[in-house]
């Protein structure tokens, strides 16, 4: 498809599986099967379309708006979606999710986005080849299962990486460390930002009695709100571990910052007499004792060795060491 008509399908009927051209669906009827049009909202010919596909301006200013938040608003014999995806686009952030906006009754499902969304090319696919969704309740349902799964699988990538990193903590490579789980919490509350509302979202298309959904799409729909919410406490679960690493990780170099202070407050401790006696001997004036001995310098230098000596003793006593 071309100037923003990313597809155009049909769902059902003689000629389910096919594509229509702009000027096709200009003239179709719903009695001639379900159509799903998927725009590029972008686009100042699929935004000319949508202004004039017959919808009430709620619907359009939902299906055009540009920041969006996930949620599902019922509007008259339809309903209007606002549901995130992970971006799996190239060069992206997959915590940048994708925005998807879903206008859907009975007679035709229009949907917008700005940028491509795997798993609505997944069920297009699927329409193509005459293994997809044949109903407007089905289409949902096919679409909401797979945002769920590549979040579930985005979620098990995290878990992953942190197992790593608290290896690494408790192996004590700590390099670029503080860094690296900063990265992962901070995905963790980007992703979290999201399923909540989109949670809520499929509750709500559960609460409300829409004859969109049949008996066995509302099953299926639950079971996927089911598996979000799982995802959702995996999700909780993986940001408190993060912390605790990130605790770990400090408290462990603390300790070793604590260890070098240590380390460097005894040897002051030694050397602070030893400087004092050296200091107070090498002043230019006279009656410095032993300036006129050879043997001064010698007995002096026993005379330190000694002082350490009864110091590193003191040390042990004490178990400063």
């Amino acid at each position: 498809m071309h100037d923003g008509f990313i597809y155009s399908l049909v769902l059902n009927g003689p000629k389910a599986g096919s594509s229509l051209s702009p000027e096709e669906l200009d003239t179709w009827e719903p009695k001639n099967g379900l159509v799903w049009v998927h725009l590029r909202y972008r686009h100042k010919k699929a935004r000319h379309w949508v202004l004039s596909s017959g919808l009430t301006k709620v619907e359009t200013d939902a299906l055009l708006a540009q920041d969006t938040r996930p949620r599902a608003v019922i509007a008259g014999n339809g309903v209007l979606l606002a549901l995130r995806g992970i971006n799996l686009n190239p060069d992206s952030a997959p915590e940048d999710m994708v925005a998807i906006r879903i206008y859907a009754d009975n007679e035709r499902i229009i949907s917008t986005c700005d940028r491509e969304l795997v798993s609505v090319k997944d069920v297009a696919e699927l329409i193509t080849e005459g293994a997809g969704p044949s109903t407007t309740g089905d289409f949902i349902i096919a679409l909401c299962d797979r945002l769920t799964n590549r979040k579930i699988e985005f979620i098990d990538t995290l878990e992953e990486h942190l197992s790593e990193l608290e290896e690494q903590v408790v192996s004590g490579n700590v390099k670029d460390l503080r860094t690296d789980i900063a990265e992962l919490r901070r995905k963790t509350v980007a992703l979290r930002r999201y399923l909540g509302p989109q949670k809520e979202a499929y509750v709500k298309l559960l609460a409300e009695p829409i004859t969109l959904l049949n008996g066995p799409e509302r099953l299926k729909l639950r079971e996927i709100t089911d598996k979000l919410i799982r995802s959702i406490e995996d999700l909780d679960a993986l940001r408190d571990r993060a912390n605790v690493t990130q605790e770990e990780l400090v408290s462990q170099q603390s300790e070793q910052l604590n260890k070098r202070l240590y380390f460097l407050s005894l040897v002051s401790a030694i050397f602070l007499p030893l400087g004092f006696l050296t200091g107070l001997l090498g002043v230019n004036i006279g009656g410095i004792p032993g300036a006129d001995n050879t043997w001064a310098f010698a007995s002096f230098c026993a005379i330190l060795i000694g002082l350490v000596a009864i110091q590193m003793a003191l040390f042990y006593r004490f178990k400063w060491l």
